[in-house]
């Protein structure tokens, strides 16, 4: 974080002015303050001031049974929940040692790059309102209420679908609606021709963009920033394929990178990984195996309604998993994947109880607003809001 803001003589014989902007950024919107001393129009240091979101998420996760911490985490992140959702069930099943089945694990993977879509879209059109291209933003929306209404279909909520579960996915998807994402993604790529028609050519959108919010690779390591901000500094890592897990290393898949360090590298980084998420999905739907949607461990995940209806055995044990959880044996695991934003990880302490005794979130965006200084520094006031959007943080994740 900048240094407290000091006073400063300037050679007009005047001081440094400080004062608080925000919100210009939907994910700020009255949870974060900048407080930015500026010699004239040009920024001399920014502070961030956060903490008006805090919800104690990771304290109430002690409290909770295993199973119960899952609606929490959707709540973090609420642009890319089902992120959330893999992140922490993959963290639980590494503790319980449990095999997923190959189905459940491709399902994961095509719905979190719907999820991954859902929130570049989200970015895309908020980061093009913020410099004053409102036409993106209703196009995106447009999109993205498509995502919705597929996540509403499969998990009965639009944006907090719970939908992963400890052992595999809460049920079966319904009938017709692989049809519906496979009709979703055939129109998506021209979608996308059509988001950078709008922008890549304009020339105030260039302008406002290009050469602004500069992170070097460096900096962007020394930080702690991950994700597209990183890859955009020129530093390829993604751990989808770096460290792949829940079958990604069966997707075939680029990863975008670029050289600029700037606003503008942010913005085609991303582009190109919708692109590629686009991709991904209709790899998932050609290869799509079949069998379970859950793991055989009846003591821990809770059986087919089905069978809880007719059977006295499924019957207890959904009783004893849903009053008294499931206990996980004791240690330690940390898990990351890559989300939307970057980097997510769940670190997940177990004293052999059905509540975990330690849960910790990290998350991209701390780590990322923490460089806001250094990419904002010496540039204009004007400039902050191009860079707050290009580093597209949700303040969720940053307070918990």
């Amino acid at each position: 974080m900048a240094s407290v803001v000091t006073p400063e003589i300037t050679g007009l014989g005047g001081q440094h002015m400080v004062l608080n902007m925000g919100p210009q950024h939907p994910a700020t919107h009255g949870v974060l303050r900048l407080v930015i001393e500026i010699d004239g129009e040009t920024i001399v240091h920014v502070r961030p001031e956060i903490g008006y979101l805090h919800t104690g998420i990771e304290k109430t996760c002690e409290a909770k049974f295993y199973q119960q911490v899952v609606p929490l985490t959707d709540r973090i992140n609420y642009l890319d929940p089902l992120s959330n959702n893999l992140c922490y069930c993959l963290a639980v099943e590494k503790l319980l040692e449990l095999e997923i089945p190959e189905r459940a694990q491709w399902i994961r993977v095509l719905l979190t790059e719907l999820s991954r879509l859902n929130s570049h879209l989200i970015w895309l059109g908020t980061h093009a309102m913020d410099i004053g291209a409102l036409t993106v933003f209703l196009y995106t929306f447009r999109e993205r209420e498509e995502i919705l209404r597929l996540f509403e279909a499969v998990a009965g909520q639009r944006m907090m679908t719970s939908y992963f579960r400890v052992g595999g996915l809460s049920m079966e998807p319904p009938l017709g609606f692989f049809e519906r994402v496979q009709c979703f993604i055939n129109t998506l790529p021209e979608k996308i021709d059509e988001y950078s028609n709008l922008l890549s050519g304009n020339p105030i959108f260039m302008n406002r963009l290009k050469g602004v919010g500069c992170l070097s690779a460096e900096d962007a390591i020394a930080f702690g920033v991950t994700g597209p901000p990183l890859r955009a500094s020129g530093v390829d890592i993604d751990l989808r394929r770096d460290m792949p897990y829940s079958s990604y290393e069966k997707f075939q898949f680029k990863v975008p990178t670029s050289t600029a360090c700037d606003t503008w590298a942010r913005y085609e980084v991303r582009l190109v990984e919708m692109r590629e998420s686009v991709k991904i999905v209709q790899q998932a739907l050609d290869g799509m195996p079949g069998g379970p949607v859950k793991a055989n461990a009846p003591k821990i995940v809770l059986p087919d309604r089905e069978k809880m209806k007719t059977e006295m055995e499924a019957l207890i044990h959904h009783f004893k998993i849903v009053t008294e959880g499931f206990a996980v044996p004791a240690g330690e695991v940390y898990q990351g994947i890559e989300c939307g934003h970057g980097q997510m990880g769940y670190y997940v302490v177990s004293d052999g109880t059905a509540k975990p005794y330690r849960v910790h979130m990290r998350y991209p965006s701390f780590a990322t607003l923490q460089a806001i200084e250094t990419m904002c520094k010496g540039r204009l006031i004007a400039d902050v809001v191009a860079v707050i959007g290009s580093i597209d943080i949700v303040l969720g994740e940053i307070d918990r």
